[in-house]
């Protein structure tokens, strides 16, 4: 399906209703219209790229002679605009000669707008119209077909080239409007094959909207809370997963960000989710898994596993095996000829603070047995493992040899991804 035109874009309702006179460029009103953006200044020919329609005022037209708006028309067609429309009537009472004049020679539509419309109405009309002809029109066939649902999500987690109007644009066909204030979250779902669980968690949250869609083998979603929702939005989105997801279910969910932060923000959360995602599937986790119920994870939780494989799992790991056996070789060597779980009694005790109490309780073990744990860990490694300038070592080596375990087994499964 072609693109939209000019002619196209003049027949939409916001536009018919600022009465246009077309002044010039009546043979090129069939040529494709790729965005609408609105400016003020003169300079805005600088900020296109190409098959833009530009709506101004004419401020930036005013208090200047005639040869720098001739010039201002002439940058505009050079820049490949497709056509330039000016709201008459507040700051220029009439449309200027050499304005007209050098559209007519270059042969650019240019456009007089009697009738005050808000700028945003024109350009989100015009802007859905040109995403839904352009999704309706792709020639690549892709998982999801005409779903632009998952399109969009899939094109936000793979960060595929977008700006942000056309985000908002695609954002709101699909019916998705987060409000001032809101926080976007990222969540991705393995092993379900359709949006069930993300629908009954969206209505626990309650006053949340949502994107998602099923991929083949997982979910992505795109949470939307209320910025007048207190408290912590990740652990509030885990616990609604944990309460409606089903049993055997891994659920990963990614950072909060502000949904005025733009789009590569919103990519951010899916990224992270998927990335989270991945490295819950293929890496032991940490502590004892919960017996029953979905595996609910986020990216801060896995955000030690993160930063050691970023740039790729394979890319890491000689860096990773060397961090292990340099913090851990004693440990290691004694686990080798000796059953026992000290590598991950070490990480259960680091991660909670060196708490004796909770260690035992999460490892299902008596005090007196974690004491005798820790004194044969300090007794290989020759070291006191509550040393404040230890922990970050250890930590970092315990987690990389979860990791390095984890990489094994993913080679043998083989890694996946996520849309």
């Amino acid at each position: 399906m072609p693109a939209l035109t000019l002619r196209e874009v003049l027949a939409l309702d916001p536009v018919r209703a600022t009465e246009p006179q077309l002044l010039a460029g009546e043979a090129a009103l069939d040529r494709p219209v790729r965005w609408v953006h609105s400016s003020e200044v003169y300079e805005g020919a600088n900020f296109l790229d190409g098959g833009e329609l530009l709506l101004t005022n004419g401020f930036g037209l005013t208090d200047t002679d005639a040869e720098i708006r001739r010039r201002y028309v002439r940058e505009l067609a050079a820049r490949g605009a497709s056509g330039l429309a000016v709201e008459i009537g507040r700051s220029l009472p009439t449309m200027p000669d050499e304005v007209t004049d050098e559209a007519r020679r270059l042969g650019l539509p240019l456009l007089a707008l009697h009738r005050v419309v808000p700028f945003v109405r024109i350009t989100e009309a015009a802007n859905r119209a040109i995403v839904a002809r352009g999704l309706s029109g792709r020639s690549v066939v892709r998982p999801w077909g005409d779903d632009h649902t998952a399109a969009l999500l899939a094109d936000l987690a793979d960060r595929a080239a977008l700006n942000q109007p056309e985000v908002e644009a695609r954002s709101a066909l699909a019916g998705f409007h987060p409000g001032p204030g809101a926080r976007l979250i990222g969540v991705s779902v393995h092993g379900a094959r359709e949006v069930t669980a993300v629908d009954r968690a969206v209505r626990l949250l309650g006053g949340a909207s949502v994107l998602r869609a099923a991929f083949p083998g997982d979910v992505l979603a795109l949470l939307a809370l209320p910025g007048s929702v207190a408290g912590d939005p990740i652990r509030a989105v885990q616990e609604a997963f944990r309460a409606a997801a089903d049993p055997g279910l891994t659920v990963a969910v990614g950072h909060a960000v502000e949904a005025g932060s733009g789009w590569l923000r919103w990519s951010d959360t899916l990224r992270a989710a998927r990335t989270t995602l991945e490295l819950a599937l293929t890496v032991p986790a940490a502590e004892p898994a919960v017996p029953e119920g979905p595996l609910v994870t986020s990216a801060r939780a896995l955000a030690l596993e993160r930063e050691l494989t970023r740039g790729g799992v394979d890319a890491n790991r000689d860096r990773l095996s060397r961090l292990v056996q340099h913090a851990l070789g004693p440990l290691l060597a004694w686990e080798a000829a000796h059953p026992s779980d000290l590598v991950r009694t070490l990480e259960v005790h680091l991660r909670h603070g060196c708490s004796p109490t909770r260690t035992a309780a999460l490892l299902h073990i008596g005090r007196q047995s974690l004491y005798q744990r820790l004194e044969r860990i300090e007794s290989l490694l020759g070291l006191e493992i509550d040393d404040p300038d230890l922990l970050g070592e250890l930590l970092a080596a315990v987690c990389a040899h979860r990791v390095v375990r984890g990489m094994g087994a993913a080679q043998v499964r083989g890694l996946r991804t996520v849309a």
